[in-house]
This record gives C-alpha cells, sequence and structure tokens, in this order.
C-alpha cells in the first residue's frame, strides 16, 4: 500500500485510481486475488511504476555491502 501512496503523491495516479485500486487490494485475500484486478487499474499502476523505476528497482541485484544489513 504504501507504493500506492507514493503513486499518488507523486501525481502518477489520481485520487479515483488509488482508492479503487487501494479498495481492490484491502478485499484480497491472495496475491492471486490482487492479480484479478481490472485491466484500467493494472495499466495505471504499471504506468507509474515505470515512472517510478520500481521493475528496474526490483531487478536490480542486492550489493553485498549493505553496510552490516546482512549479517553472516
Amino acid at each position: 500500500m504504501k507504493t500506492i501512496d507514493e503513486m499518488l503523491n507523486l501525481d502518477l495516479l489520481t485520487h479515483e485510481q488509488h482508492g479503487a485500486i487501494s479498495a481492490w487490494i484491502a478485499r484480497s485475500a491472495s496475491p492471486d486475488d490482487i492479480l484479478q484486478m481490472p485491466a484500467p487499474l493494472w495499466q495505471a499502476v504499471e504506468r507509474a511504476s515505470e515512472v517510478m523505476g520500481v521493475n528496474e528497482d526490483l531487478l536490480r541485484v542486492p550489493a553485498l555491502d549493505a553496510g552490516g544489513v546482512m549479517e553472516v
């Protein structure tokens, strides 16, 4: 939900889109339910994700020197 809120704050989603997406997520019992979101809402999320670079962040190889984040 934080990402959806950020998309709204960056004006990448309208208030109507944000409300509809948030409601869909809230009433979804599983990730599969979320995947059934109507195409126009998915398209809005995909456009906003592209502008924010979400896909690139998810595909980036994690740094092995993450400042003590990963203790061995």
